[in-house]
């Protein structure tokens, strides 16, 4: 049986930002943030030394961008004349390397898998939008490696001092589960390796890995509900238009949100019910 080595996920990470790099005019951008799904298995024969992996894929990634910055204040301008592409230096990066591991909790992964999900954080592309969030997951399985990548909209700034502006209640496989809701953006799913969720729910797989997005307009304080999902979502029994299309095998996001109203109930999938209530209304 294969097994996961340190060696081989600090290459793999070092791999993910040499191949997630994100050219600019002036300079380069390299993902900060990794997140490191490992084989229940694997993460428990690892978890001891995960501490050690992470420095030394911090020194690694650091050694990976000295080199490219020596190469690129090697290059001549005539490089630009031959129609060669130009190399610009990577951006430090203002708080260093984010290094995290987690244990694929859905059993998707077999052991000696390796998936490394990064962040890249693009800039505007306009002044009247925020920067976006790209996120990219690739799965190495034996010599196969698969690659999912998403584009997150700028999330509306949060509150100050933690706010909590609504509370989900609802019962999954661990039990009854309260949720303080104090972000303007909010993704409720099973969540997984390369699915980031912010509300993790524990159940059958009818609810989707991101099922729905709740978002709260600054100006109003009002909710608003997305379905993301692929079984559907109900708002107090009444089901809520889909967000969600694919085009040529692609899922593309419609933008289509419902209000929701200080108090609902939640149906994901008809499986999980959650109890909304925004703050204030109790």
């Amino acid at each position: 049986m294969d097994l996961a080595t340190g060696k081989e996920i600090i290459l793999e990470i070092v791999r993910s930002m040499q191949a997630n790099l994100e050219p600019l005019l002036f300079s380069t951008i390299a993902p900060a943030r990794y997140y490191v799904y490992l084989h229940p298995g694997d993460y428990q024969r690892l978890e001891g030394v995960i501490p050690l992996i992470v420095d030394q894929a911090r020194r690694a990634l650091d050694d990976e961008v000295k080199k490219w910055n020596e190469r690129a204040r090697g290059r001549s301008p005539l490089n630009w004349v031959r129609g060669e592409a130009p190399v610009t230096p990577i951006e430090p990066l203002p708080e260093g390397w984010d290094i995290r591991f987690e244990p694929d909790a859905d059993e998707e992964m077999a052991p000696g898998d390796i998936a490394v999900a990064c962040e890249l954080t693009l800039p505007p592309q306009s002044d009247y939008e925020g920067s976006r969030t790209r996120r990219i997951t690739t799965l190495r399985h034996g010599e196969e490696t698969r690659r999912r990548e998403q584009v997150v909209p700028a999330a509306p700034p949060e509150p100050a001092g933690g706010t909590v502006y609504a509370t989900l209640t609802y019962e999954d496989r661990r039990g009854k589960q309260r949720v303080a809701l104090t972000k303007n953006q909010v993704v409720v799913g099973r969540g997984g390796v390369g699915y980031w969720v912010d509300v993790k729910i524990d159940t059958s797989p009818d609810v989707s890995r991101e099922h729905i997005r709740l978002r709260r307009d600054e100006a109003t304080g009002r909710i608003f509900l997305k379905d993301l999902s692929t079984l559907g979502t109900t708002v107090d029994g009444v089901s809520v238009p889909t967000s969600v299309e694919v085009v040529e095998g692609r899922k593309r996001d419609k933008g289509i949100e419902i209000p929701l109203p200080p108090r609902a109930r939640i149906g994901l999938a008809g499986t999980v019910f959650l109890d909304f209530e925004a703050a204030g209304q109790s």
